[in-house]
């Protein structure tokens, strides 16, 4: 089966996030954008976390029960988080996927610094792109 990388698919431009930005700004940029998760990165473009929309959400609703404001992202965000790199296999990621279960994985260089996401929607649109490429055809 040829080679489907991951940097043929990955999102080059996700939404991001800074480890000091309040929560409230954070829930703003996943409404806007409707991305379900997303990186967080330093001032020099490396990943130090993700954060994903259930934990801003359950952060928004302890705000309305306890009326307690002044979270930031840095209190929210995972920092053990499985990262792809851009020549991984979209194969091999999605099995993954079955395995692990994060729905968007950030993609780095070998130095950690963000290139981009990918998530479950790239990674199907991937292999139906190359299913429906005729190279199975006729089988």
């Amino acid at each position: 089966m040829e080679s489907l990388q991951v940097k043929e698919y990955m999102n080059h431009y996700p939404v991001t996030f800074t480890a000091d930005m309040v929560v409230e700004e954070a829930s703003l940029r996943f409404l806007k954008t409707k991305q379900i998760g997303g990186p967080v990165i330093d001032s020099n473009h490396r990943l130090i976390g993700f954060l994903s929309e259930s934990d801003v959400l359950a952060k928004m609703i302890e705000t309305i029960y306890y009326n307690e404001h002044f979270a930031d992202v840095a209190d929210l965000m995972r920092k053990d988080v499985l990262t792809v790199k851009p020549y991984d296999s979209v194969i091999e990621l999605g099995q993954s996927m079955l395995k692990d279960k994060p729905k968007v994985y950030p993609v780095v260089d070998d130095d950690g610094n963000l290139l981009g996401t990918i998530c479950r929607n790239d990674v199907l649109h991937a292999i139906d792109k190359h299913l429906r490429s005729g190279f199975h055809a006729g089988k």
